[in-house]
């Protein structure tokens, strides 16, 4: 018997930074460490990382990560964990490579990862953890198994059922859930982001089929938009543009690390004579041939920003032309849509060439409503926790276990942070909560983006800034230069030069009143420059752009420095 509490990170009510945690009989065990990409409001954040203070608090306790599978939202905060916690990793070889490969500039050492398979069982103490094959749209992910004296905890990360996906050996997958079930599993955390899909997903057959049919009546080169993470569909195009006799390019700066990873493990196969790397366009050199395959990948808004550039001629190595059919097959993130259906305008100005497939053969590889009935069958847990996914696809878990003839009862929908306990193998309830949040990547910079400096972002993107700078001798306190005015972003001053004499005479105003004192405040003095000026810029224009005051002190010396 033992004492068991799961909660997560980051991943529920939200689409990514999966990070969810099993804490039994104080060992603490973690199932991915993801992240998340920022929306279009967060100006400037780079990713969006769980906040693990508790882990950090309790890191002690902790037994290891074990990853499900190589995607950013499930491996992408790795390095922020290893960067507060000694711990072990591990995970197949295809997703630690991936995670190596983002640690290069680190200090975090070899010894730290473990490659598992399905075979692999881990004892710890009363606890065995162990793994089984699952199908994605990238090789060598896994589900994971818990194995506690009350029973198996099953996380499935991400998963389909499609037995068309060539590279995955569904024999273990079902021999592994069998025995799961056989032993009697006490909590089944199933991924929920497909469970909206009614109808099928369609299978990797039919999504190769449909490709085909467009390599047919294509008559000219061809260019096609992926995200680089999909190997599963990127191997698909290669094979099939290699059945067409035509050479194929991958642009894309990441993509090219994970292509050329996925190749020298085995995973990606390209014949060397049909591989081209391409070269600078110049006034011999087109890239054109009608024989050519463009795969433009990257992440997120990427392949659409490359699209973009070669609709302008702008890109160094693809110009698109009338003759190209283009072929989109990356569906829009959240927070691209807008740049999404910009791209296609820009495309159709040059080319009308355009295909797509239906969006059930471009949803990702996510268990759809079927195929989580089939888990739930198979598997016939006590209890249900939909994990991976927002709200809505954790709500429509209820919908799937009604089907089924699960007691809904036993079906708990948590929210980040929310412990869920379960003592001797009977569900206790949400016995309380951990600290959770958001924690945002700026380059280098972690955790340094607050709401004031966002705030300040915002402002930037909506009305600009607005410098104001001149010299001011702090000894007899007057002012030496003429004032200077710089603004970016900020329109209305460009537009009206008469404005340019407003800000002046408030700048003297508040300068004569503070050079007139026995010691100038300068604190005061910048923040009376700032407050007075964004009155009169939002009496004037209406608008809010950031001031900054610069008084640069110049002493007897002619020595310069800002005050």
């Amino acid at each position: 018997m033992s004492k068991i509490n799961l909660f997560s990170l980051g991943g529920l009510q939200e689409n990514g930074k999966n990070l969810y945690v099993a804490e039994i009989d104080q060992r603490i065990f973690i199932m991915d460490a993801g992240l998340k990409y920022p929306t279009s409001e967060l100006y400037g954040v780079d990713n969006i990382i769980p906040d693990i203070t508790y882990l950090i608090e309790n890191k002690d306790r902790i037994e290891g990560i074990f990853l499900t599978h190589g995607h950013d939202d499930h491996i992408g905060s790795i390095s922020y964990l290893l960067d507060n916690i000694d711990t072990k990793v591990y995970g197949s070889r295809l997703t630690l490579a991936l995670v190596k490969e983002s640690l290069k500039n680190t200090n975090i050492f070899e010894k730290q990862f473990v490659e598992v398979n399905s075979k692999t069982e881990l004892p710890f103490g009363n606890v065995t953890i162990r793994f089984y094959e699952v199908a994605h749209n990238i090789p060598d992910s896994l589900g994971i198994i818990i194995n506690t004296p009350d029973g198996n905890i099953i996380y499935t990360g991400n998963y389909t059922f499609d037995q068309n996906a060539h590279q995955t050996n569904y024999t273990s997958m079902y021999e592994a859930l069998v025995r799961a079930s056989n032993e009697g599993v006490l909590a089944l955390m199933t991924e929920a982001l497909g469970a909206l899909n009614e109808g099928g997903r369609g299978t990797i057959l039919e999504f190769k089929q449909r490709i085909e049919n467009m390599f047919v009546s294509a008559n000219g080169r061809i260019i096609i938009s992926m995200f680089s993470n999909d190997l599963q569909r990127i191997q698909m195009i290669v094979d099939i543009a290699m059945s067409f006799n035509r050479r194929v390019a991958i642009l894309g700066r990441r993509s090219q690390k994970i292509v050329n990873l996925g190749i020298s493990l085995g995973y990606i196969h390209i014949p060397e004579d049909k591989m081209v790397n391409l070269k600078f366009i110049d006034d011999v050199k087109k890239n054109n041939d009608p024989d050519l395959v463009v795969i433009v990948t990257g992440e997120r808004h990427e392949p659409y920003f490359m699209l973009q550039r070669m609709s302008k001629h702008i890109d160094r190595l693809i110009h698109l032309e009338p003759t190209d059919t283009v072929i989109v097959l990356t569906n829009p993130y959240p927070g691209t849509e807008k740049m999404a259906a910009r791209t296609l305008d820009m495309i159709y100005r040059v080319t009308t060439n355009v295909k797509s497939l239906k969006s059930n053969l471009l949803i990702e590889s996510h268990a759809d409503r079927e195929e989580i009935k089939l888990m739930i069958n198979l598997l016939r847990p006590k209890y249900v926790i939909p994990v991976i996914g927002e709200y809505r696809h954790q709500y429509a878990l209820i919908q799937i276990c009604r089907c089924v003839g699960f007691n809904l009862d036993n079906l708990k929908i948590l929210d980040n942070g929310d412990i869920l306990s379960i003592d001797d193998g009977k569900y206790v309830g949400i016995t309380g909560s951990v600290p959770v949040g958001e924690v945002m990547i700026d380059g280098d910079a972690v955790g340094d983006v607050g709401d004031i400096v966002m705030r300040d972002r915002e402002l930037l993107g909506e009305d600009g800034v607005l410098l104001v700078a001149c010299n001011v001798n702090p000894r007899t306190k007057k002012v030496l230069t003429s004032l200077e005015i710089v603004s970016k972003g900020f329109t209305y001053l460009k537009e009206n030069e008469s404005f340019k004499d407003e800000i002046i005479k408030v700048f003297n105003k508040v300068s004569e009143k503070h050079l007139s004192e026995k010691f100038v405040n300068w604190s005061e003095y910048k923040n009376d420059l700032k407050n007075d000026l964004s009155r009169l810029v939002y009496k004037t224009s209406k608008a809010n752009p950031i001031i900054i005051p610069v008084l640069i002190s110049t002493d007897p010396d002619n020595v310069k420095e800002e005050i």
